[in-house]
């Protein structure tokens, strides 16, 4: 045999260049799907790193590309076929441009692009990207939900002021999430080990009405003690950073520590919320490629957005819709 065989071989997929072999929208005002992944390679990063996760959309493709052919197959992490029917099916919109030197410009591309999305009635999903890309997202949803509830699942509060000079990278999301007139609530569920914030830091989201479940909690007690304090019935943006889970599993990012999630722990944190209120949108980030090992990480992660975007499409098929949906049932 002139090459090893692959599982992609054994399954019959050839060639795929978007996320699972799924369709491609190259215009986003002329979207015609219920949910839209567009890559988010860089937004606002931080002059000593970069942007060190730009490559993260290509290696999340790639590590599903091996189940483009299999993709109405049976499903046994979303109990059927991934999209219930071919119209609930996904579309991959490409990579946004960047620019390291132009973070401003950056910003203003995610955002136009969440907010076209938004306004055609599909839920996006960010692939990033490091963790200064839900910023401009967060900001986009202000346009279309006046009551937005943030589940963070995260190894880090990501609440400092400023860092660097810079008051919109990794490291001050959610602070800026708090700022936002739009965010009724935030949870961040799966801190573990030294971060970058400060105990000022840690007590002003606590004044904020913050409410955190660390890595140890969900380990000990089950990820009832987080989906217990979700609201029912409220607009959820879901932010999921790659170091939430355990290393074992997710190696490819900048900081590793023990202790992590677990991937079912993670799927059950997504599908419990799923069942108290309507996904609006979800970004998955701080996956850096380079620090992956043997492609473990990209795969977790990419099959953890796989299920992510079968959950999304269940609610569809339930009649959970955006607001804005022009397909919406009038009550």
């Amino acid at each position: 045999m002139a090459q090893s065989p692959n599982l992609g071989a054994l399954f019959g997929a050839v060639g795929a260049h978007t996320f699972l072999g799924l369709k491609t929208c190259g215009d986003l005002d002329n979207l015609d799907a219920p949910i839209a992944i567009v890559g988010a390679p860089c937004a606002t990063p931080y002059a000593s790193v970069g942007a060190y996760c730009r490559n993260a959309p290509a290696a999340l493709r790639a590590a599903m590309a091996s189940f483009a052919a299999n993709i109405d197959r049976h499903d046994f992490d979303s109990g059927g076929r991934l999209f219930p029917v071919d119209a609930l099916k996904a579309v991959d919109c490409g990579d946004l441009p960047y620019d390291e030197a132009n973070p401003v410009g950056n910003r203003a591309i995610i955002e136009t692009a969440v907010s076209k999305i938004l306004a055609h009635g599909a839920v996006p999903f960010l692939i990033g990207g490091d963790d200064s890309v839900p910023i401009p997202m967060l900001q986009a949803l202000g346009k279309f939900t006046k009551n937005l509830f943030i589940l963070q699942i995260d190894a880090h509060i990501d609440w400092r002021d400023i860092h660097m000079g810079e008051r919109l990278g990794l490291s001050s999301t959610m602070r800026r999430a708090s700022e936002l007139a739009h965010v009724g609530g935030i949870l961040q569920v799966g801190a573990r080990g030294i971060g970058s914030a400060a105990t000022a830091d840690y007590e002003d989201a606590l004044s904020f009405g913050a409410q955190f479940v660390t890595a140890e909690t969900i380990h000990r007690q089950g990820v009832q003690a987080a989906l217990g304090l979700i609201p029912r019935g409220v607009e959820l943006a879901i932010c999921i950073d790659a170091d939430a889970l355990d290393p074992s599993i997710m190696p490819g990012v900048i900081g590793r520590s023990p202790g992590g999630l677990s991937y079912w722990q993670t799927v059950d944190l997504v599908r419990g919320a799923a069942a108290l209120g309507r996904i609006a949108a979800m970004d998955f980030v701080e996956f850096m490629p380079e620090r992956d090992v043997d492609g473990l990480g990209a795969l977790t992660f990419a099959r953890l957005i796989a299920t992510s975007l079968g959950l999304v499409a269940r609610q569809r098929s339930l009649g959970l819709v955006p607001k804005n949906d022009p397909s919406a049932r009038q009550d």
